[in-house]
């Protein structure tokens, strides 16, 4: 009955968000164009973020067939179809809102130039990004509703887990023999989860990576031949750079931010499930009533969450008059979602666990380590949303132009472009230890009031108001679209200087969107850490633990032996690979493009002067061919080291890879990202004149700060938001490998 309701809260949320999603989108969609030439060009921009996003999904789809052949051939097919769930719920996300991003980047331009109104620009804008915020939280947990509905009901798989019956249909006969080795998991309702979340991943790790090479490529190639050589404005038609640049901006800020927070989102859910599952198997949890419970909060908590989100969205649009200040109006509707779901999260927590009761006298903090009763989960959640709050406002902080570091960027800008990467670096590495110092303070506090399922909880909180966060994120990219078209369509100063006031405040938002994607990140995989321990713990070890606290004095992953500390080692290096590849990939395509943007300015006569047009399907062109070319061997390199890994030198190898790897990708993901954003918005602070006369437009100041922009785009736009993509795919892989390393590895053999 509990599951049933449950089950029945997911779909409400999902439907009533995809609703609304729909909603919006045709509202947006009905809006005015404007101009003929407006329109001409949103086409054309269009095209391409079409052009490229089918290419890069078949691109995907074949890999993520090969997946689904191995899951159901090697763990089950319950794993394979969840796993296709998954994709296709992630895909379809990031699809929908690359569709409405192109559709409201040219209303946007057409509301600035007939209103003249920031306020009423800022609600096309946010409508547009509301779709694409709607549809990931509505496409995860309409996703969840069917692996939950087939499998966990339907299957009863999730009765299963509880000791409560067997599962239907558990899995297919492995072709694969092992040598005899019985790994145990077909129909494992964990294994089942984990594979939804492990097909979000990798869309999200393909959706990142290409699009954030396309976008960097495109949007350095404009800079550093249009602005720094030509000395031509932002966006001018004349750069032939210009469209795949605003073309980027849809495939990587908008469909890979949208598959990147659901991803998140989806694994954050599940994490706390994965282990409460775990944690029963072990003997530590005793009652099936709180096993059940422990399952379905994290799905109820999102669900009340996104209703939360559809009330604070929708609370900016009834407002008939709003003010001047988009940063205000925005963290308004982010407060009131966020709120919303904390009050309804509270109610949740006392409906599934305050009627569970235990034999022998034992409690909650004896069970699970709730140490004030069924209220503890829920305090948990809440420690992890003030937690994103936080982090994210220190990243606004370290990257708005409204305060003093980015301010220091600028100024720096005045003596070239040495110092102005110096100083951007230098604000990136001081602004990673707050951050750290909050997720670390965090993670011990929801320790301690929920024990290990309260890091699950933070976790779930940080992210319980995404569909929020990503309409708020999205509406950055949909920005900076208007006000590239704005100056294509050659509208009134007034107009670009709208859509410039909107963009700013859209690289704010998303340096702290991306401040909890790591955050939450963080926290998922020490929960599939703890999970994945146990897949090889020793027996008879965790048959001698009575209480959850002894949990990890007894089952412990040691980084201090040689196998260990080696497998940290080489997981802390990964991530600077994984970065530098990256990085190297969108220098490779950005190299093309500049020198084809300097080919058409030589060779095509008139371009500079405005009489004829520039060859944009070539630079289109080049961008797709070059992300997708290059994403390739960083994707495979994510999937296949843990695995190979985990082959030759077994699981406690796996297990220090995962420590290594997540602890600099902490690092590396805020320094990035805060580092890219402060230079960005530097160079904006520059645009506006605010360093005197003489320091604007044009000037070498201004040459310095586009410089410091486009070093610190690939850092901000391609190598931060994979980073936390790449730790969970590892630790969502490990999990559901983590019995196979144990028992099949080189180095056992060897050793033996």
């Amino acid at each position: 009955m509990q599951l049933n309701l449950v089950l029945g809260l997911v779909i409400i949320a999902a439907l009533a968000g995809l609703s609304y999603a729909a909603i919006n989108f045709f509202s947006v969609k009905k809006l005015d164009e404007g101009t003929d030439r407006m329109k001409t060009i949103a086409g054309e921009i269009r095209l391409g973020a079409n052009t490229f996003i089918n290419y890069e999904y078949r691109v995907v789809a074949v890999v993520a067939s090969i997946i689904v052949v191995i899951l159901a051939l090697l763990i089950s097919w319950s794993s394979a179809v969840a796993f296709l769930i998954g994709a296709v719920m992630s895909a379809s996300a990031g699809y929908i809102g690359m569709k409405i991003a192109t559709y409201a980047n040219v209303r946007v331009t057409n509301k600035a130039r007939t209103t003249k109104s920031l306020s009423e620009t800022l609600k096309v804008a946010f409508k547009g990004g509301s779709v694409m915020g709607l549809c990931v939280s509505g496409c995860a947990l309409l996703g969840i509703f069917l692996v939950f509905l087939i499998f966990g009901l339907g299957f009863r798989q999730i009765d299963a887990a509880c000791g409560e019956g067997e599962a239907l249909g558990n899995s297919l006969k492995s072709i694969v023999d092992m040598a005899g080795v019985n790994l145990g998991l077909g129909g494992k309702f964990s294994m089942t989860i984990s594979s939804y979340a492990l097909g979000c991943s990798i869309i999200a790790l393909f959706n990142r990576m290409g699009g954030g090479i396309y976008t960097k490529a495109a949007d350095m190639g404009a800079d550093l031949v249009g602005k720094t050589e030509a000395h031509l404005p932002e966006d001018d038609p004349r750069n032939p750079a210009t469209i795949a640049d605003n073309v980027g901006d849809n495939v990587g800020d908008v469909a890979g931010l949208g598959s990147d927070l659901l991803e998140s989102y989806v694994g954050a859910m599940l994490s706390g499930s994965i282990m409460a599952i775990e944690l029963f198997t072990e003997n530590m949890i005793h009652s099936a009533a709180l096993l059940r419970s422990l399952i379905l909060f994290p799905l109820a908590l999102s669900g009340v969450g996104l209703i939360g989100c559809v009330l604070g969205i929708l609370s900016l649009f009834l407002r008939k008059k709003l003010s001047d200040n988009p940063h205000k109006e925005l963290n308004a509707a982010t407060w009131i979602s966020a709120a919303l779901t904390m009050i309804g999260g509270f109610a949740v927590a006392y409906w599934l666990f305050s009627g569970i009761s235990f034999e022998n006298g034992a409690t909650f903090k004896d069970e699970i380590g709730f140490r004030f009763g069924w209220i503890s989960p829920m305090i948990g959640a809440a420690i992890g949303i003030v937690a994103g709050i936080v982090i994210g406002k220190l990243a606004e902080y370290y990257t708005s132009a409204d305060y003093k570091p980015t301010q220091e960027i600028a100024a720096a800008s005045k003596e070239g472009p040495a110092l102005t990467v110096t100083q951007g670096l230098a604000v990136g590495m001081i602004s990673c230890m707050y951050p750290c110092i909050v997720l670390g303070l965090s993670i011990f506090f929801s320790f301690l009031i929920a024990g290990p399922y309260g890091v699950a909880a933070a976790a779930i909180g940080m992210l319980s108001f995404v569909a929020a966060t990503v309409s708020v994120d999205t509406y950055g990219p949909i920005s900076d679209n208007a006000g590239g078209i704005a100056e294509m369509s050659y509208l009134e100063e007034d107009v670009r200087d709208i859509t410039d006031t909107l963009d700013s405040v859209g690289n704010t938002t998303a340096a702290i969107g991306k401040g909890f994607a790591i955050g939450s990140a963080a926290m998922a995989v020490l929960c599939m850490m703890t999970s994945y321990m146990f897949s090889f713990a020793d027996k008879g070890v965790l048959d001698s633990i009575d209480k959850i606290e002894d949990m990890f004095s007894a089952v412990t992953l040691n980084v201090i032996n040689p196998l260990g500390l080696t497998g940290a080692i080489f997981g802390a290096a990964l991530p600077f690979l994984f970065s530098g590849l990256l990085i190297k990939a969108v220098a490779k395509a950005a190299e093309r493009m500049v020198v084809e943007v300097r080919r058409q300015f030589k060779e095509i006569p008139g371009l500079l002067e405005g009489t004829a047009l520039p060859d944009t399907k070539t630079c289109i062109g080049i961008s797709t061919q070059g992300a997708i070319k290059e994403m390739k061997f960083p994707a495979i390199l994510a999937i296949a080291f843990p695995i190979i890994c985990g082959f030759l030198f077994g699981a406690e190898f796996v297990g220090g890879i995962l420590v290594g790897s997540t602890l600099s990708s902490i690092m590396l993901a805020i320094f990035t990202g805060n580092a890219g954003g402060a230079w960005d918005n530097g160079k904006k602070y520059i645009e506006t004149g605010a360093l005197g006369e003489g320091n604007g437009k044009g000037s070498p100041t201004h040459d310095a700060g586009v410089v410091g922009d486009t070093v610190g785009d690939p850092l901000k736009d391609t190598v931060g938001p994979c980073l936390d993509i790449l730790i969970k795919i590892m630790s969502t892989l490990s999990l559901v490998m983590g019995a196979a390393f144990a028992q099949f590895n080189l180095y056992g053999l060897i050793s033996k």
